[in-house]
């Protein structure tokens, strides 16, 4: 069996070489392949040193890392895991297992449900990003999933054929999340111990503008897979606010046969223009990505019969 581990690396030297050996020791068969992702401060010379290939990404951003993964390596079994040091190697053989079992497609290191996560890391927006992405994932995929941005996952090779990578940073593992949701491919959460980066070790994640660029991952796609459901709330909100704003118009008109606030009556016969219009493109977007659901499990079979 093929196992690749893969830990994307953007100046990790303080724990690059610990991960490495770390994963050696427990997976001394697979291939340990660190990811370096423009690295200014020596990772990629640790890494090679520590046993790992060294496979270097031009374009900066987790999402990209990723997807030189997917693109460049064939395997049984793929691991990803950040090169922080934050997750404990001695549970890659229980993440490792359902994907091993075809139990499957996608194994997630659970940080939030033992509670560590929130323990060990004191960046309160951070916990609070965590916990706000993950609700509203499992809302709008009626799902219950516990963390839905660990860094700590495993693949099978049917994940890694199906899915398609279109972010380029750290909101890759919710894109990867939602998508493997979408396509009802099995998805298994392994509670895992989660420790703080050690002194000196600086995240890279900046709260702020990761924190946007994941939502509006969130509402992308929403928008690409859950046409009905997006387009169909404007659609409600714009018929909503034309009832509002068309109810004084016609009570008026039913009191005296005249419409005296003719900008209110136009905003009215807009925003019902808009929502007939809104809930027509989720009805036609609907049956497209209907159909991509279709061609796409064809798909799925075909591979697994082949």
């Amino acid at each position: 069996m093929r196992i690749t581990v893969a830990v994307p690396c953007y100046n990790e030297a303080l724990t690059i070489a610990k991960v490495v050996q770390d994963f050696k020791r427990e997976l001394p068969e697979s291939k340990i392949v660190v990811l370096d992702n423009c690295s200014s401060d020596g990772s990629g010379e640790l890494a090679r040193a520590a046993g790992a290939e060294v496979f270097p990404v031009r374009e900066q951003g987790k999402g990209n890392v990723v997807r030189t993964l997917f693109r460049n390596f064939n395997s049984d079994v793929y691991v990803l895991v950040d090169g922080d040091d934050t997750y404990p190697a001695e549970a890659v053989h229980e993440l490792m297992k359902p994907i091993v079992c075809h139990e499957a497609d996608m194994t997630v290191g659970d940080r939030l449900s033992n509670g560590t996560y929130t323990n060990e890391n004191k960046r309160l927006f951070h916990n609070f990003g965590n916990v706000l992405v993950c609700r509203l994932v499992n809302l709008c995929f009626n799902n219950n999933l516990n963390d839905i941005m660990s860094g700590y996952r495993a693949f099978s090779p049917r994940f890694v054929r199906s899915v398609p990578i279109l972010s380029s940073g750290f909101e890759v593992e919710t894109e990867m999340t939602i998508n493997c949701l979408d396509r009802r491919l099995p998805i298994i959460e392994i509670p895992v111990e989660y420790r703080d980066r050690p002194a000196g070790s600086f995240s890279k994640l900046n709260t702020i503008k990761d924190g946007v660029r994941v939502l509006k991952t969130i509402v992308r796609i929403l928008r690409d897979y859950r046409p009905l459901m997006f387009f169909g709330f404007l659609s409600l909100v714009a018929f909503l606010l034309g009832i509002a704003s068309g109810v004084p118009v016609v009570y008026e008109f039913l009191l005296t046969g005249w419409v005296s606030h003719v900008p209110l009556a136009i905003l009215a016969t807009g925003l019902m223009v808009v929502s007939g219009l809104l809930l027509t493109c989720a009805l036609i977007l609907n049956t497209l990505v209907t159909h991509e659901r279709q061609r796409n499990e064809t798909m799925i079979l075909h591979d697994r019969r082949n």
